[in-house]
């Protein structure tokens, strides 16, 4: 029932679609004992011709994030308890307690599921701005790299949420170098080759910290700012490295 009543009053755009056909097949009992009457059904309408007509709720984004992880994990065609001990564990840091309790409760059920990655992502990214959907790959490179065995099955399925995403080559790369500590990683971060002059390492910073500021996904919530918030200081991180390895004041 708890999930049920967190959908029900933190969906959006999710309602309609693929997505909200998943989430109407698992969930549909639990959100009509849920939901008001004024309220609208999982699947029901809300997705028009696929153009960003609402802005992006919490619980779009969580649902958005659990489709993908389960899309990610079910990629080897195996799912493993560790596995799902890592997602969880890593929803808690992300969510707290109670949320990722209702959210491994959704993925669970999710992974029983098939559905079309290319169309999810496709509704995904019809209403979701770009800053948002940076999030979204961020949160999933650091599910990939969370038991420090990044799979040739897990790489595929990651590359291909991020171009079906419409998310650059360049950003998913500065996202995945996030979790990795080397001078290479630092100028993969800030989008530039270590050949860069001072003054190009000085504006790429610049650049990246507009792109990457926890305010632009502050409206879904402490949860997805904090993850904004770790990558933001990553980015810092790279900068000043970058600065103390070339000697730049």
């Amino acid at each position: 029932m708890k999930i049920a009543k967190w959908l029900t009053g933190g969906l959006g755009w999710a309602f309609g679609g693929p997505i909200g056909g998943l989430l109407g097949f698992i969930l549909g009992a639990l959100i009509d004992e849920a939901a008001d009457d004024d309220t609208p059904r999982v699947g029901e309408g809300n997705n028009r011709g696929g153009q960003q007509q609402q802005r992006t709720r919490q619980g779009d984004f969580g649902v958005s994030l659990v489709i993908l992880t389960a899309a990610m994990m079910k990629a080897d065609g195996k799912v493993l308890k560790s596995e799902l001990d890592y997602v969880k564990s890593f929803f808690v840091r992300s969510y707290g307690e109670a949320k990722a309790q209702e959210l491994i409760l959704l993925l669970r059920e999710m992974l029983k599921q098939d559905f079309s990655l290319r169309e999810v992502c496709m509704q995904i990214r019809s209403y979701m701005s770009y800053a948002e959907r940076l999030q979204l790959v961020h949160f999933l490179s650091g599910l990939a790299e969370a038991d420090g065995d990044v799979n040739a099955y897990e790489t595929d399925t990651l590359n291909k949420i991020r171009y079906y995403l419409g998310v650059n080559q360049n950003d998913y790369q500065s996202v995945k170098a996030t979790y990795s500590h080397s001078v290479e990683s630092d100028y993969l971060i800030l989008e530039i080759a270590s050949t860069a002059t001072d003054e190009e390492v000085k504006k790429a910073y610049r650049r990246m910290a507009i792109k990457y500021h926890p305010d632009k996904v502050a409206h879904l919530g402490d949860d997805v700012q904090k993850g904004a918030k770790e990558k933001f200081q990553r980015l810092n991180q790279a900068y000043e490295n970058v600065k103390k390895h070339r000697g730049i004041s």
